[in-house]
């Protein structure tokens, strides 16, 4: 029996990445990639989250069988990062509206090409076989 798939990690919940999102909801041109020099927030993000910016990404030598799919269409993309473990959409499963803030940063950080991906501590729920034990334990103490 396998065990159920890891959660996904979902990019809105990573600091400062849900209020970009709400300003990009109420202002439609803080999406735009033009909006990084008005708005240096978003680098400021970028780098405290990746270790680096979406210029500093875009500049990153890749390997030679890189595939560009921080190029590729937003829905292409969406698949993509979840089958990497990355949930990219608001609570709605829209895609977030600064995904090309971040897209070609994640990218990087997922396989290791340039920057980081945050710290993920462990999870607080117990694997399988220990709530199997503790249930098995239960049953043993009520003979």
């Amino acid at each position: 029996m396998s065990s159920p798939p890891a959660p996904l990690r979902r990019l809105i919940d990573l600091p400062g990445v849900k209020d970009l999102e709400f300003r990009a909801v109420m202002k439609r041109d803080f999406a735009e990639p033009e909006a990084r020099a008005e708005f240096p927030e978003i680098d400021t993000c970028s780098t405290a989250i990746f270790g680096l910016t979406a210029d500093d990404a875009e500049d990153a030598p890749r390997p030679a069988d890189w595939d560009h799919i921080e190029a590729k269409a937003v829905p292409v993309q969406v698949a993509a990062f979840e089958d990497a473990g990355w949930d990219v959409t608001d609570d709605k499963r829209r895609p977030l509206r600064v995904l090309g803030h971040f897209n070609a940063q994640l990218w990087l950080a997922i396989r290791g090409v340039a920057g980081t991906l945050p710290f993920q501590a462990e999870s607080g729920e117990p694997e399988a076989w220990v709530s199997k034990l503790e249930a098995e334990a239960k049953r043993f103490r009520k003979r």
